[in-house]
């Protein structure tokens, strides 16, 4: 039996739109796909969803594998389940990618019990590589290497899942690039038509309450961030000053988030959100491996430390040396000044 090849995305839907960390995935599907020799997929499910398809056609899919039923309007963990299980077993892929939001991080583990395979939650990387089996002296090739923070982010760990197809994983949101889209592009639609149990509707959805996104760092061009270096909540005020400042969102180290400085939904790094902002202004931040895996990739990265043998000063395109407390609101009356 030939071995499977093809690299398929769940393709969440959000607010009637393919979310972003699905189409960030399909990017990085067919850097996968290519390695292996095989195509990309998507798996679309909900109710007048097919016009959908074309975007994902546009960001790198071949086909996509479209479920479209007026019961499966919103998202439920049961028939959502039921479904995609029958469409992966119909589609055969090697690989199986969700995005680890609050529905990939429900779905994905009910579909590697019932299929009875592996899964690594909250990757951070994708990889195709070959793995020894140092017991038995088997070599596997062309595997796929999950790759995720583990014991805190104090180290990385690799994750093969040898035996089993189809390889499964949740991605965090913006750890993989999207690439820009084609418009015109087209691919293979399949439309599932497979049965559901009315069972499989136990739960019903009466009403739906959704709070407002105060954050999103994704989206950022500018990012003022600080760190345990800050001190206490009322230094972090003028973090908060100086992104206002500067346009910006406020941003934070784990270590700020673990001191209680700031909500951890401003957190920056490998084990919150990763950002490519044009301008990222780290203020007491040591620069830590886990924090520069989240921002390394901004336009420019300006640090203000008191230590100037601090680790962030390596990577830093312009560093200053000296208490924020002093520093910041310098930058500030400089920045207004010749703002004016």
């Amino acid at each position: 039996m030939e071995e499977p090849k093809d690299v398929c995305v769940f393709a969440e839907v959000q607010d009637g739109q393919v979310a972003e960390v699905s189409l960030e995935l399909l990017s990085k599907a067919a850097e996968l796909a290519a390695e292996l020799g095989g195509r990309v997929g998507a798996f679309l499910i909900g109710d007048s969803v097919e016009p959908l398809a074309q975007t994902l056609f546009e960001h790198g899919c071949d086909e996509v594998h479209l479920a479209e039923r007026p019961a499966l309007a919103h998202y439920a963990t049961l028939p959502y389940a039921e479904v995609l299980t029958q469409m992966i077993g119909q589609a055969g892929p090697a690989i199986v990618l969700f995005g680890a939001t609050t529905t990939g991080r429900d779905l994905a583990p009910r579909i590697a019990s019932a299929l009875q395979v592996g899964l690594t939650a909250d990757c951070t990387d994708l990889q195709i590589g070959s793995h020894r089996d140092l017991a038995g002296g088997k070599t596997y090739e062309k595997l796929l290497y999950q790759i995720r923070p583990a014991f805190g982010g104090n180290i990385i760990a690799t994750i093969v899942n040898p035996e089993t197809r189809p390889q499964m994983a949740t991605v965090r949101e913006g750890v993989m690039r999207m690439a820009p889209a084609e418009p015109g592009r087209t691919g293979t639609l399949r439309r599932f038509d497979g049965a559901l149990d009315a069972a499989l509707f136990c739960v019903e959805l009466l009403e739906e309450h959704r709070a407002e996104k105060l954050v999103d760092l994704k989206k950022a061009n500018v990012i003022v961030s600080g760190g345990a270096g800050v001190g206490n909540k009322e230094n972090f005020e003028l973090i908060r000053r100086l992104a206002e400042t500067l346009g910006g969102q406020v941003g934070a180290s784990r270590a700020a988030v673990d001191a209680g400085l700031i909500d951890k939904a401003h957190q920056v790094g490998q084990t919150g959100t990763t950002v490519r902002p044009k301008l990222y202004v780290a203020c007491g931040i040591s620069g830590a491996v886990q924090h520069r895996a989240g921002m390394q990739e901004s336009g420019k990265i300006v640090a203000i430390n008191s230590d100037p043998d601090a680790p962030i000063f390596q990577f830093a395109h312009y560093g200053i040396v000296g208490d924020l407390n002093e520093v910041i609101p310098a930058l500030i009356d400089l920045y207004k000044e010749h703002a004016r």
